[in-house]
């Protein structure tokens, strides 16, 4: 029977695993060096502000984002105490946003601390490019005459000093990340030598738990905090616990004859007879297209194929030629998370299409509901929308 409550696509994430995981990241911090929780893109599908609340209670010290609104949106649910760097780029109106709300920006000219001042001014950090090759000066003595400049402009406040890697998840990547650090390291040591205060930060989370001399004094860490292994592998070898848990339900389930097929294009023809479950979850829930006869889920603590093509609505999964699959109707159907011994992790999913597991907890859309939890026990903790009243004491569920 389904249980009471079940719904079509459910998302429910253990805050309690995303406060643990901040611990474990900030017992391995050097003394002095404070955890920066990022929350962009909606919390990475988790939800920003449960997430964030989650990250603080573990010990973060600081909240990034990518953009204004994602400012809004957290000082609005109530978290005006704590600092937000906003890593992004911005338009004029974005940074009179992002400033408005208590951002802090990134810069690496002095036009950008010109505009930082036409937006009423505030805190900024000096990006050098040491490699990533997006945002930031490459030159380094150009993001030197920045941090100087800044120093001596009324209304700016520096605030410190970045980089960012670009291959500090992997591990073989012919010294580049090596080189990227010990560019900042120089770069950062000139100036902490000018001015011990300014704070310098460069580590995401495979550069944090890759080498401790990336940390400095802050680190910036976004995958790792909701439980998932930078490197792509298995994130219990490294002590994180995966935060979020994707459900559906076996709507219907029908025999499917040898020769009969199941969804668009007859992706699947039966070789032989056999049970088909259906499940209303597709890719306009963020579950891809491209996992068509390419994933797994857990029914019955068991794995069952998925086959056919995922339509964005539901897919088709093969629950075996045995008359005991028509017991699978109304069962809770699980595309992530545990189920008796066996899971499935955003990095095996991410792995059958040649992605990041970022990008599959990222991807689910707001049609699934987000559901908050601690190690079980529901909790009332709901994200706010942007612009809205905090969320705190609201109902669960509360899409993403």
């Amino acid at each position: 029977m389904t249980e009471e409550g079940l719904r079509r696509a459910t998302a429910r994430v253990n805050l309690s695993a995303i406060e643990r995981n901040c611990g474990r990241l900030c017992s391995e911090l050097r003394s002095g060096a404070e955890l920066c929780a990022v929350v962009k893109a909606d919390g990475y599908g988790h939800g920003a502000v449960p997430a964030a609340r989650a990250a603080l209670a573990g010990g973060a010290r600081w909240l990034a984002v990518a953009d204004a609104a994602e400012v809004t949106e957290l000082r609005a649910a109530g978290l005006t105490d704590r600092r937000v760097l906003v890593t992004g780029a911005l338009s004029d109106a974005e940074r009179a946003e992002a400033l408005a709300g208590g951002g802090e920006l990134v810069v690496w000219s002095e036009d950008g601390l010109r505009d930082v001042l036409a937006a009423g001014g505030g805190r900024v950090h000096v990006k050098l490019d040491s490699g990533m090759g997006r945002l930031g000066t490459r030159e380094v003595g150009q993001a030197t005459r920045v941090v100087r400049a800044a120093r001596g402009l009324e209304g700016i406040e520096l605030a410190g000093v970045m980089t960012h890697f670009a291959t500090a998840d992997e591990l073989e990547d012919g010294g580049f990340f090596a080189a990227q650090l010990a560019t900042f390291t120089q770069w950062a040591r000139e100036l902490k030598a000018e001015e011990p205060a300014l704070l310098a930060h460069a580590a995401n989370s495979a550069a944090m738990l890759r080498d401790a001399a990336s940390q400095f004094d802050m680190v910036r860490c976004g995958v790792a905090i909701y439980g998932m292994d930078p490197f792509g592998q298995d994130p219990g070898e490294r002590g994180l616990e995966p935060a979020l848990e994707l459900s559906s339900y076996v709507a219907e389930v029908k025999l499917c004859a040898a020769g009969e097929s199941v969804g668009y294009g007859r992706r699947f023809v039966a070789e032989h007879a056999t049970f088909i479950g259906v499940v209303p979850i597709g890719y306009g829930d963020g579950w891809r297209r491209q996992l068509t006869n390419n994933a797994d889920v857990l029914v019955g603590g068991r794995r069952h194929p998925l086959v056919g093509t995922v339509s964005m609505d539901s897919i088709t999964i093969d629950l075996g030629p045995g008359e005991d699959a028509l017991m699978a109707r109304g069962e809770r159907a699980i595309l992530l998370g545990f189920q008796g011994s066996e899971r499935l992790t955003a990095e095996e999913v991410a792995h059958r299409l040649d992605t990041i597991n970022y990008e599959i907890t990222c991807g689910l859309t707001p049609r699934v509901p987000r559901v908050y939890h601690r190690d079980g026990e529901a909790t009332t903790v709901a994200s706010a929308p942007a612009g809205a009243a905090d969320g705190a004491g609201s109902p669960a569920p509360t899409r993403g």
